[in-house]
């Protein structure tokens, strides 16, 4: 079995990503670099890196900055996941522009979760993995008291898919994801459960 933590391998980088995706609440690049650099501490990344071709020892590190997002696109590291082992991970912005707030997405892509022994599909048209969504919501729950935000949402590829305006501060009774809500300057989970 390859080395999920391996830069190098192109099949970590596949598919898509189970990620956690923030809602920053701004278009403000101090607000997103404060999100950015609250994820990066609370998920405990080693490193940061703009080339996912070449692994960490061959590539001068960058600074995990919003400047640096925007030159790279992702900036990547490596995590430990809930099972201990060591894996490729990433993040990306999403700016908003006028249309509306930045999201920050910290992501481990599909390809490391079979290597990491961690169940994320079970024949629904959507993957989940309970333990990867426990894992990124108490990764959320870190930043937030580090670097509010207006909305969290965990699971595969699931950026953009919610909106804390349209959610008003109140949890869907019915989640395909999870939620990371604030309501009065308090976090609140939602599982996914359905």
């Amino acid at each position: 079995m390859s080395d999920p933590a391996s830069f190098r391998d192109p099949t970590n980088w596949s598919d898509s990503s189970y990620e956690l995706g923030v809602e920053v609440g701004s278009t403000d690049d101090a607000r997103v670099q404060a999100v950015l650099s609250a994820l990066w501490s609370a998920a405990d990344v080693r490193g940061c890196f703009a080339y996912d071709g070449r692994e960490p020892h061959e590539q001068e590190p960058v600074p995990c900055t919003v400047a640096s997002l925007a030159e790279y696109g992702h900036l990547r590291g490596q995590v430990r996941l809930p099972t201990g082992q060591l894996s490729v991970c990433g993040c990306v912005a999403i700016r908003g522009g006028d249309e509306g707030s930045d999201w920050v997405d910290f992501y481990v892509p599909l390809g490391v979760l079979d290597k990491a022994d961690i169940p994320y599909g079970d024949g629904r048209p959507f993957f989940r993995s309970a333990v990867m969504d426990d894992w990124l919501a108490g990764i959320g729950a870190e930043a937030f008291g580090r670097a509010p935000f207006s909305l969290g949402v965990i699971g595969w590829n699931v950026s953009g898919c919610a909106d804390s305006a349209t959610l008003a501060g109140r949890l869907p009774e019915r989640r395909d994801i999870g939620y990371l809500l604030p309501r009065a300057g308090v976090l609140h989970y939602g599982a996914a459960n359905t």
